[in-house]
């Protein structure tokens, strides 16, 4: 397909599916979507939108064929008969993680310098002091991995700089925990770089540990 450009990257036990593009006109792709999904795409009102949508249903035809992908209550993406998928954009890329084990959140992300006057919000002053917040590309990732955490929360209600959090290990690898009320669930990272994107997923599955509360 000219303006595409498609890869596989294998994280651990995942597969990630990547899309990269030019601008095109999404019209000329209604062929790779379902009957839902031709009517969601007029719902669209941004070109960029209509672009990422339509470039995500064509990483799924190739692996799946043409399947409606639905979302369940906590907002992650399903499809019916197959196992657990995660799906995440970028400008000009979307890409589509898939694990037949276990719950996966991926997210895909540009550095960006603008990121360091958003770092208040969802970093704590210990995530503050544990990283390099002068690097945007050490921030983005910090919120990659927070968006990761994310879609693994089972929860759409969250707040980002106290129930999400990120440590490093004595080796300086990530890791993480997502606080919800009764529980925490233990998160181990795999992140890294393709050529200028930044890819973050869970290295393998969440540990639930209960609290007394």
């Amino acid at each position: 397909m000219e303006g595409f450009i498609f890869k596989e990257i294998v994280s651990n036990n995942s597969n990630i599916y990547i899309c990269s593009y030019t601008d095109f006109n999404p019209m000329h792709y209604t062929d790779h979507l379902t009957k839902t999904e031709k009517e969601k795409l007029f719902s669209f009102r941004s070109s960029d939108r209509k672009m990422e949508f339509v470039a995500a249903r064509i990483l799924r035809n190739r692996i799946f064929g043409l399947k409606d992908i639905h979302y369940l209550p906590d907002g992650s993406p399903n499809i019916k008969d197959e196992r657990f998928i995660s799906i995440s954009h970028s400008k000009g890329v979307a890409a589509l993680a898939v694990n037949k084990i276990h719950k996966i959140g991926l997210d895909i992300e540009t550095p960006r310098i603008k990121i360091l006057k958003l770092l208040d919000k969802f970093l704590s002053e210990q995530e503050k002091n544990n990283f390099d917040i002068s690097s945007p590309k050490e921030v983005t990732k910090l919120w990659s991995v927070k968006e990761s955490f994310y879609k693994l929360a089972d929860r759409k209600k969250i707040h980002f700089k106290s129930e999400l959090q990120i440590v490093k290990d004595r080796e300086g690898n990530w890791q993480g925990k997502i606080v919800n009320p009764d529980h925490d669930l233990l998160v181990k990272i795999n992140i890294f770089e393709l050529n200028d994107l930044i890819i973050c997923i869970n290295a393998e599955e969440v540990v639930k540990k209960h609290r007394n509360i």
